[in-house]
């Protein structure tokens, strides 16, 4: 490569693109006439310690001023490039070239620059990438002796692959060998190896081939031998980048995940957590960001893989058996449970591993559940520990943690819900308070019991909240649960308020205290408490999981006629969240679905009439296509945890928290985007649906099934046939009438639905009066939006029709030309083949010329052509025996001379043929 070719290109980018960022050219004319010197010396000097001197200075000004670096992206790489090319045998001329580069690609930090103002260092990282060939060139300085040329092209590449990513990834991709230098290099000295991992944690982060090529050249091995090197959990940052480095190889990549398991094991990872209990109260920073790390390994190992992939299910199950056969479940419950002294980043991190590792895994779920914490004699089960960080957690994060393990211990594991179900009793006194150091010993369920207790005596409902969110996991989906916990009953707070209630109906008297609790804060003040919008959604979450599919369930709420009446005011409460409107709709909707009562006023029936009356279905209906965007809002703004960077990390560590990357774009409380994961927002919309077919179904019949015919359809007795049909026919023209009325009144229900539901209000004045009449108006609602639909199809239609009869007008005005081209060539050609035709017969007839034979002609040529050939050919011998009498003349000669007269000739022949094909190829 000439590096001299590119020098006029990067001349005129880089002080165009100067001229336009830093402004005034003369502001910084003596760092530029400086550098423009020392360019001068180091590529026209003779004095070998002259251009040592000059690229030193011009070190030492392009690390200090932002000018000069300007000046010297301008101007100075193709000049030490070649110094790197030419000169590799002048150790100190490399040396100081690449650390001028470094120093060149470094930023300089500015307090008085503007703050969107270019960096020369990013300016010159992108120039120097452009280079196609200087990316190969550095990397073959990596296989030079010296320890400081090795060093300073490390830094060189990492600071390139700062700036321009793409760029390096590919030259290195596309260099012989690349990966496997910097490979090698983990193996060089500790500053070298550190400098060559920090490279290739940036390398690695997204770059899928690179993966693929780190891990074939053995870094499994190599990482896991460095940081044993460095102390395990106990070491530096070096631990860190090291662990950095093995994420990347096994995010989302099921392949690399395999191979880890297969070669090494789990072994080396285990270790890095297991801590001695003696020594776990030395929590520093760099041990907590390096433990960060190491669950962040376990956790993507028990992920499988990217969603979707083929496989997946079967590679987490194996990583779940793997690592629970390495004891890994009691290393996670030390940080997560036992180490309070931990950071929360660390103890909430452990707990979310833990319930990935249980998940659907039968025998690591009934581990779990044999577990035992703490120390002899306080030993605990761990999900009772479990429970209480959960309710007693300071923080958002743990709790979400908490809640995280109860969430996938209960998946698909109705053993597990009948085993935590069963513990639910209540105390012998459950209004008496719990001496705080009683509560280790606790059950489950007696922990649960005492949470609602102290809920009621001190109005605090955020216990209540988080202890209803533990059980709506117990409950889910599993039936037997629901009718063992609805036999549960309290016993009043105030005897003499009256007897005992079910469990199910203090839960709804919680939601109703703190509907109005918030009610309350509304007044009072435009600022509602943080754990307001929560409280509600998860008590919420806990009915709707209670209700569903349990009958039984159905008719214990609606025993108390104030909690339909209550729901049914939360649902247009204007206090309320549009997540609590839905999820409140949703709770009516489950009491119109599955109720099976018989009684008039607590039947589906009446449901559906309270809702009307107090409501309306478009109201309602309303609430739930509300809360669908809100969904589909949430889960546009959502992101996936960004991975465990240095900086993350650092401030991780630093606050002891775990950063809300999910809630960043929309503020939405982590514990709403907790709820509403993509299982439960499917299940919500598979319930909607069956609501709305319920409904209707209900308008469809009669609430009696007995038929009643009228009085008027009987004769009365001395009627006479004639006057009994005359009576009949009137009797069925007054039914027609009425019959024609109501539909009327339906088609001007219908427009007034259709209006209301563009407006998104409902005036409760214009509410149909009769089930029948919501009926067809809901149905000719339903026809006019299907019509409209088919309308706007039509239209799109039509619209697509035309444009393609248009492209076919185009199709066939292009045709017609072509073809009339074409015929009019075809008829000048015609022209003047008859033309041609009239002058041959005009010829003949002038003069009688025959037709010339073509054959004869042929055979005249044929003749010609043999004669010349042949007298070529015997001019050709004659000289050819004259030299052969003069090479036997001279060889006769030569033998009377005493030399070898076959040595001579030897060769002559080949050297004729290769003469000959330099000549062809030239």
């Amino acid at each position: 490569m000439d590096f001299k070719l590119g020098r006029l290109n990067l001349n005129a980018v880089a002080q165009g693109v100067g001229g336009f960022v830093f402004g005034n050219e003369n502001s910084a004319s003596n760092e530029d006439s400086y550098v423009e010197r020392y360019l001068d010396r180091i590529n026209n000097g003779v004095l070998v310690e002259d251009r040592r001197a000059a690229i030193t200075e011009l070190q030492s000004l392009v690390a200090e001023s932002r000018s000069a670096q300007m000046a010297f992206g301008a101007t100075g790489f193709p000049i030490l490039l070649n110094v790197l090319k030419e000169e590799r045998d002048d150790v100190e001329m490399v040396r100081g070239a690449l650390e001028t580069l470094v120093s060149a690609l470094t930023p300089i930090g500015t307090t008085d620059g503007l703050k969107n103002e270019v960096q020369p260092a990013s300016m010159n990282s992108d120039l120097l990438s452009r280079e196609s060939e200087s990316i190969s060139l550095l990397l073959s300085l990596l296989s030079e002796d010296d320890f400081y040329i090795r060093y300073y092209t490390l830094q060189l590449l990492t600071a390139l692959l700062t700036h321009s990513p793409n760029r390096l990834q590919e030259a290195i991709l596309s260099t012989p060998r690349g990966i496997t230098r910097l490979m090698d290099m983990l193996m060089d000295r500790e500053v070298i190896r550190n400098e060559a991992l920090l490279l290739l944690t940036y390398l690695t982060r997204e770059a899928e081939e690179i993966q693929k090529i780190v891990v074939f050249e053995g870094a499994f091995e190599k990482i896991f031998s460095i940081i044993k090197e460095e102390g395990g959990s106990d070491g530096g940052v070096v631990v860190q980048d090291c662990l950095e480095l093995l994420n990347n190889l096994i995010r989302n990549n099921a392949s690399n995940q395999i191979l880890l398991k297969e070669t090494i094991g789990f072994e080396p990872l285990v270790s890095i957590l297991r801590l001695r209990r003696g020594s776990a109260y030395n929590f520093t920073q760099q041990k907590t960001v390096n433990l960060l790390n190491a669950l962040e390994t376990v956790e993507l190992l028990l992920t499988g893989g990217p969603p979707g992939e083929l496989g997946k299910d079967a590679n987490r199950l194996s990583s779940q058996t793997a690592l629970a056969q390495k004891k890994i479940l009691d290393h996670l419950l030390l940080l997560g449970v036992e180490s309070q002294w931990a950071a929360v980043a660390v103890r909430c991190l452990a707990l979310r591993c833990i319930g990935d590792l249980v998940t659907r895994n039968p025998h690591n779920l009934d581990s779990l559940a044999s577990k035992l914490v703490g120390e002899e004699p306080h030993v605990e089960p761990a999900l009772n520990a479990i429970f209480r960080i959960a309710l007693r957690a300071s923080t958002i994060q743990e709790f979400l943690a908490a809640d995280y393990v109860f969430k996938r211990f209960c998946e698909k594991n109705t053993d597990g819900q009948a085993m935590l179900a069963s513990t639910l009793t209540p105390p012998p006194n459950s209004t008496s308070h719990t001496i705080p150091e009683a509560i280790g010993s606790m059950t489950f369920g007696s922990m649960f019991i005492q949470a609602l207790v102290s809920t009621e005596a001190n109005g605090e409902f955020e216990t209540c909240s988080r202890a209803a969110s533990i059980l709506s996991h117990v409950l889910k989906d599993n039936v037997q649960c629901k009718e063992r916990v609805l036999r549960i009953e309290l016993e009043a707070p105030v005897p003499s308020l009256g007897s005992s209630e079910p469990l199910l109906h203090r839960i709804v008297k919680y939601l109703a205290l703190a509907a109005s609790t918030k009610s309350k804060h509304n007044n009072q003040s435009s600022i509602t408490p943080a754990e307001d919008s929560y409280i509600q959604p998860l008590i919420l979450q806990l009915l709707i999981s209670w209700l569903e599919d349990c009958p039984n369930a159905i008719s214990c709420f609606l025993d108390s006629p104030a909690h339909l009446t209550f729901l049914l005011e939360l649902v247009s409460s204007p206090h309320a969240s549009v997540y609590v409107h839905g999820l409140a709709a949703i709770v009516l909707g489950e009491c119109i679905l599955y109720n099976k009562c018989s009684e008039n006023n607590r039947d589906a029936f009446a449901v559906v009439d309270a809702i009307s009356q107090k409501i309306g279905l478009t109201s309602y209906f309303l609430k739930f296509d509300e809360l669908q965007k809100n969904f589909v809002s949430l889960s546009t703004s959502v992101e996936h945890r960004k991975p465990l960077t240095r900086s993350i990390t650092a401030s991780m560590a630093e606050t002891g928290e775990i950063e809300d990357n999910e809630t960043s774009q929309k503020h939405e409380h982590p514990i709403l985007v907790e709820i509403f994961d993509p299982q439960f927002v499917g299940f919500i919309k598979k319930l909607e649906a069956c609501i709305r077919e319920s409904i209707m179904n209900i308008f469809s019949r009669t609430k009696n099934k007995v038929t009643v015919l009228p009085a008027e359809l009987e004769q009365k007795s001395g009627e006479t046939d004639g006057d009994y049909i005359k009576r009949l026919k009137s009797f069925v023209e007054k039914q027609c009438n009425e019959m024609q009325d109501l539909l009327g009144r339906n088609t001007t229900l219908a427009e007034e639905l259709v209006r209301s539901g563009s407006s998104g209000t409902f005036d409760p004045a214009q509410k149909p009066s009769s089930g029948r009449e919501r009926l067809q108006s809901e149905t000719l609602r339903q026809d006019l939006q299907e019509a409209a639909r088919r309308i706007e199809m039509l239209k799109s239609e039509k619209a697509k029709i035309e444009a393609e009869a248009s492209n076919y007008r185009n199709l066939a005005s292009k045709l017609e030309a072509d073809l009339k081209s074409l015929s009019d060539a075809y008829n000048s050609l015609e022209q003047a083949n008859l033309s041609l035709e009239a002058e041959v017969k005009a010829l003949r007839k002038a003069g009688n010329v025959p037709y010339p034979d073509v054959e004869a002609i042929r055979a005249e040529a044929k003749q010609e052509a043999e004669k010349e050939s042949e007298a070529e050919l015997n001019d050709l011998l004659v000289c050819l025996g004259q030299e052969q009498s003069k090479v036997e003349k001279l060889s006769s000669r030569l033998i009377e001379l005493g030399e070898d007269v076959d040595s001579l000739l030897e060769g002559i022949g080949d050297d004729a043929g290769l003469q000959d094909e330099d000549d062809d190829e030239n």
